[in-house]
């Protein structure tokens, strides 16, 4: 089994995941070494707990001993460091493959979906964490409350994790519960459509027959269509479900979320499952956190955590790294960085910026995240790019590791804003120097500006405060 290694090298290790996964083993007393091509945060959080992280690829950073290869999803088959564990007969594993034999070990408990699994992820540990159940964590992100940021490593039988759509890899994990938050088109370079992205999902759903319950949520009505064995539901201001769906044999909502309000910087709601639970409270804002938070709640109150225990955790978290994350202020305007990166996640978090900063402006700084999805997704990103009082439009971030064309660029979203909506306040920057100017011009005080994009583009929040 390949957990009784004793020595692990990590190809891309300065990555979210892999930099979890690395001190996870690390813990675990095995030894660990990686490369990457970039020197980062993570690579020096790595260095300091006495991980060797080389910068850069190279044959010579394979060293003796080395027991098994674990590489990124972004590390091509003929990276020489790949190429030199096969010629010495190394096992070689991604990073979803190794994440399947760790969750073999545990209680698993998988969020999965298009969005919102980093959030849900967090929220599912720390109230598991709150009820004395000890999970170990991995999450997509940094999570303020984790010593470790992205990893909780626990002595209880849960591991709670993220399953990423990406390529499939969630299929490799082996869960015993599945939250899934919600089903929509991303990752077309990979999925023909939207529904080949469902029968996946499909396919992982039957993961849990015989064995586990699923959490879904009842307002997303792609994820209605599958066919579940024991379906738990959420939604909001929807006690019924259109009878088909999930199973079919679902006819109502298990948790529901209503009469929700919201003022500035908070939002409130009540929770029925049959009666009334109580009431959540929120610091972090939009409809898209009270989903999260309501998946979080039915996948621990399932788990026999009590809906005070939730509250609780609830009502203090102030959200993660990269999610409408409040960086600090510039010219006197609140500056938010958030890794939303699909014109939904754009719609939404300019919509949850507007009730929670009632009567400001909202600047949005924008990077599109790969070419390839940004010209499958174009006509959403011209509408959703649209509706901030000021849009500055950054060009693609290249995802190192994929092979793509690159005819497409974020001028050509303008242009066709512009082209449709001549009054549009939108403007395109190809490089980060123009990106700064073009703020520099349209902040004013008192205003939001939102950073936002999945690629390099935090640095400039960052960098600004």
């Amino acid at each position: 089994m390949l957990l009784e290694k004793n020595h692990f090298h990590f190809v891309g290790i300065g990555g979210i995941g892999m930099s979890a996964l690395a001190k996870f083993l690390l813990y675990k007393e095995k030894r660990v070494t990686g490369s990457d091509v970039h020197d980062s945060e993570m690579v020096q959080d790595l260095n300091k707990k006495g991980i060797q992280v080389n910068i850069g690829h190279d044959t010579s950073h394979v060293l003796d001993g080395v027991d098994v290869l674990i590489y990124s999803s972004a590390v091509p088959s003929t990276n020489p460091e790949r190429t030199t564990a096969r010629e010495r007969g190394i096992p070689e594993v991604s990073y979803a493959q190794f994440l399947g034999e760790v969750s073999k070990t545990f209680s698993t408990i998988v969020i999965t979906g298009t969005h919102g699994k980093s959030t849900t992820t967090a929220l599912v540990g720390l109230m598991l964490e709150a009820a004395g159940y000890d999970p170990t964590v991995l999450v997509g992100s940094f999570v303020p409350n984790f010593p470790d940021k992205n990893l909780r490593l626990g002595k209880g039988r849960f591991f709670v994790v993220e399953g990423c759509e990406y390529q499939a890899n969630m299929l490799n994990l082996h869960p015993e519960m599945i939250v899934l938050t919600n089903i929509e088109e991303d990752h077309l370079d990979y999925y023909r459509d939207i529904n080949h992205i469902r029968d996946t999902f499909q396919i992982f759903a039957d993961k849990l027959i015989g064995k586990g319950m699923m959490i879904m949520n009842a307002d997303d009505a792609e994820s209605m269509k599958l066919k579940v064995e024991r379906p738990i539901t959420y939604g909001i201001e929807n006690p019924l479900l259109i009878e088909e769906g999930a199973g079919g044999g679902v006819t109502h909502n298990s948790y529901v979320a209503l009469d929700r309000i919201t003022s500035k910087g908070e939002q409130s709601f009540n929770v029925h499952r049959d009666e009334l639970l109580g009431r959540l409270k929120l610091i972090i804002p939009g409809s898209y956190n009270v989903l999260n938070a309501l998946a979080a709640t039915s996948a621990a109150m399932e788990l026999g955590v009590p809906f005070e225990t939730c509250a609780r955790v609830l009502e203090t978290f102030p959200g993660i790294w990269r999610r409408f994350e409040r960086v600090g202020t510039w010219r006197e305007a609140d500056v938010i960085s958030d890794y939303g990166h699909h014109p939904t996640a754009v719609e939404k978090t300019v919509s949850a910026a507007r009730e929670f900063f009632p009567g400001r402006r909202i600047v949005l700084c924008f990077q599109p995240h790969q070419h390839s999805r940004t010209k499958a997704l174009f006509d959403g990103f011209v509408h959703a790019l649209q509706l901030a009082d000021e849009t500055v439009v950054a060009e693609i971030y290249d995802v190192a590791g994929r092979n793509e064309e690159h005819e497409m660029s974020s001028r050509l979203i303008v242009e066709k804003i512009k082209k449709e909506n001549p009054g549009a306040h939108v403007m395109f920057s190809h490089n980060f120097d123009a990106v700064r100017s073009a703020l520099e011009q349209v902040v004013r005080s008192n205003d939001v500006l939102i950073v936002m994009g999945a690629g390099d583009i935090d640095c400039i929040a960052r960098e600004i405060c």
